[in-house]
């Protein structure tokens, strides 16, 4: 996973994930660091599988990675992390192996994993597997949490 590698290696990847971790230090919710971007990135790879879906192993790992990096710009000035997300991502991925297709096919998804609905099979495949990655049932903040009680994990599914 070569590619993989070069986003993890990319200085502005690196900077991006640092100052997200950084602003989250004393966050008693759900964070968005690499930890969750990597939770994200296995258990959508795992549904990839168990769904037979046939999206590239790497699409996924990167559209993973990269989807909350917009989380940064979102702290500083407001902006919405998945469209911000998306801009950042794409810069990143130019300086990778991604071909023009694969890189607009990951930044779509980043800019839909906020609604189920909004998306493809990449785009519903990161959806479902950033929500199935919160631990709600050994929160501390579960009660004070704004997700609806039917979201919350009440179990570990993968």
């Amino acid at each position: 996973m070569n590619r993989i590698e070069n986003i993890l290696s990319d200085d502005s990847y690196k900077s991006y994930i640092s100052d997200i971790e950084n602003k989250e230090k004393n966050r008693k919710f759900c964070c968005h660091g690499l930890e969750h971007c990597l939770d994200v990135a296995r258990i959508a790879y795992i549904i990839s599988l168990e769904e037979k879906t046939g999206i590239d192993k790497e699409l996924i790992y990167a559209a993973a990675l990269l989807h909350d990096i917009g989380r940064a710009a979102e702290y500083r000035d407001g902006s919405p992390h998945h469209e911000t997300g998306a801009e950042i991502a794409s810069e990143i991925l130019s300086h990778t192996d991604f071909n023009q297709d694969e890189i607009k096919t990951i930044c779509h998804a980043i800019t839909c994993h906020k609604s189920e609905s909004d998306g493809d099979g990449l785009s519903s495949l990161l959806y479902r597997a950033d929500k199935l990655s919160r631990c709600c049932f050994r929160c501390e903040a579960y009660d004070e949490c704004y997700w609806d009680e039917g979201m919350k994990n009440k179990t570990i599914l993968y």
